[in-house]
């Protein structure tokens, strides 16, 4: 079991080793979305980047950055990772809308 820490939301969610950070987050009331996400984001397929986050702490629990996020955050700092393309397998601590 791994615990994920919303730093800005100061909530702690509960999660089975491997579970998808975004799906965690909507599921427990977590808005990862600013207002232009919430409208144009493509469900969680890597395909908008709209779901990005920033990781505090726990970046060794993650699985490793998909080439969908290399793309996507390119011009963004190693620790800034795209919701729906993280896995979760230790506890981390994240920040919404970076």
């Amino acid at each position: 079991m791994a615990n994920i820490k919303f730093v800005n939301e100061e909530k702690e969610v509960v999660a089975a080793n491997g579970a998808n950070l975004r799906e965690k987050a909507l599921e427990n009331g977590i808005d990862i979305y600013t207002f232009m996400g919430k409208m144009m984001n493509c469900g969680g397929y890597g395909q908008c980047g709209t779901c990005i986050v920033e990781v505090v702490e726990g970046m060794e629990g993650l699985s490793p950055r998909t080439d969908v996020e290399n793309q996507k955050l390119k011009k963004k700092p190693d620790n800034y990772r795209l919701a729906c393309q993280t896995l979760v397998n230790s506890s981390v601590s994240i920040k919404t809308k970076p």
